[in-house]
């Protein structure tokens, strides 16, 4: 019951910014121009800045684990890859492919992830070493995909295309320049940090109310059964097939529990905001984001009871 309430509490505001969103969207407050600026400025400023701080915290050269790292590495690349070859194969709109690959995989690992484990064991536990291995890959990959599935693209862009996308994304640089911080042997001056962080706090509340006020229920209601799937793949599937893959390899406790919120938290809020801004309608990956985000506080939960109940925990 105590990680049913806090998952709850974790997890019902977020679907609430997003219906606050809806509502103000609904009045007239917050209009399109408003919700294409707020992807704009989320895409390009808050969002990279995010990255940036995430990983410019991890303490790459004390923390090292190489067998963790190495594990959500190779686990978020197949994951990937085979939600990526299934969906070309079984998905009936091609367009939609790009989107739903990214809204089955990618995870609020940095936005829910270090509070929930932090909750369970007091410190944020193995979700920098966790974030490391998972996250270059989530953005590395959501760029490529995006590109490759755009609608807007008619004909597969060439390696030199990709290779330009990928080193001029904002999203990517963010992850770059942290990880390269990361390594250096002196920290930024406070007030430069604080202004940072500032900036980064805006991305969540800022994609959840563009969420809301661009949905768009009788276009979400024709993408309901791509919605389930994916759902299904990023609460229940990946977790499913992967948490006893780390089990027999000796992984427990606070791996566990990294590994838990790499692949069965709730598609990231960013997932809309690089789909918008790279070419796609957006819609399957908001009905993802709320929907995940409502099915979230009852799969964690089942997922810890389940790992507590096998000694795992």
């Amino acid at each position: 019951m105590q990680n049913l309430l806090f998952s709850l509490n974790a997890t019902m505001p977020v679907f609430f910014v997003m219906v606050v969103g809806y509502l103000l969207g609904q009045i007239g407050f917050l209009p399109p121009a408003f919700c294409k600026a707020a992807d704009k400025l989320c895409f390009k400023v808050t969002l990279p800045v995010m990255l940036f701080l995430d990983m410019g915290s991890v303490d790459i050269l004390h923390d090292f684990q190489p067998r963790f790292v190495l594990f959500c590495f190779a686990a978020t690349l197949v994951g990937i890859l085979a939600v990526w070859a299934g969906a070309k194969r079984f998905l009936k709109d091609k367009a939609l492919v790009g989107e739903f690959v990214q809204a089955g995989y990618r995870s609020s690992a940095a936005v829910l992830g270090v509070a929930f484990i932090q909750n369970i064991y007091g410190n944020a536990g193995m979700a920098p070493l966790m974030i490391l291995g998972s996250v270059p890959l989530f953005n590395i990959f959501a760029v490529l995909i995006l590109m490759m599935e755009s609608p807007l693209q008619r004909s597969t862009p060439n390696a030199g295309q990709l290779l330009r996308g990928v080193a001029t994304n904002p999203i990517l640089l963010g992850i770059i320049f942290g990880t390269v911080y990361a390594l250096l042997p002196f920290t930024l001056p406070q007030m430069v940090t604080k202004t940072m962080s500032s900036l980064a706090s805006l991305t969540t509340p800022l994609s959840l109310l563009s969420i809301g006020a661009s949905f768009e229920g009788t276009k979400a209601i024709q993408k309901l059964g791509p919605t389930v799937a994916a759902a299904f793949i990023k609460t229940v599937g990946l977790a499913a097939v992967f948490l006893p893959c780390a089990v027999a390899l000796g992984f427990r406790d606070e791996e566990l529990v990294a590994l838990l919120i790499m692949l069965g938290s709730p598609t990231t809020p960013s997932a809309y905001v690089m789909s918008k801004n790279m070419g796609h309608e957006g819609v399957l990956t908001s009905s993802c984001i709320a929907l995940t985000t409502l099915l979230s506080a009852l799969t964690l939960t089942g997922w810890i009871f389940l790992l507590r109940c096998g000694g795992y925990l």
